[in-house]
């Protein structure tokens, strides 16, 4: 996916403080759904490589970057039981 719509429309908003977190949360979900594929920490990385990403200017293209950021670390999924609880059947 492109982001230099995104970042375009972010660089353009004059939205300051939650405002602009709640602009650069709509265009971050903009970008995962629009993503062709599951978006991996490798792609978030590779994201935040772009031309693009670096220095934003606007304080929605900086917290649009800051998501991107805290997504690029992967969250290790859950493990179910393992107890008896989970071996029986209803």
């Amino acid at each position: 996916m492109n982001l230099t719509p995104i970042m375009d429309g972010l660089e353009r908003s004059g939205a300051t403080g939650a405002e602009a977190k709640a602009v650069a949360r709509l265009g971050f979900l903009e970008w995962v759904f629009a993503y062709p594929g599951t978006v991996t920490a490798h792609a978030v990385r590779e994201a935040l490589a772009e031309p693009v990403m670096q220095n934003p200017g606007s304080a929605a293209a900086r917290a649009f970057v800051d998501f991107l950021e805290e997504a690029r670390y992967a969250v290790p999924m859950a493990r179910g039981r393992r107890g008896r609880a989970s071996r029986l059947v209803h």
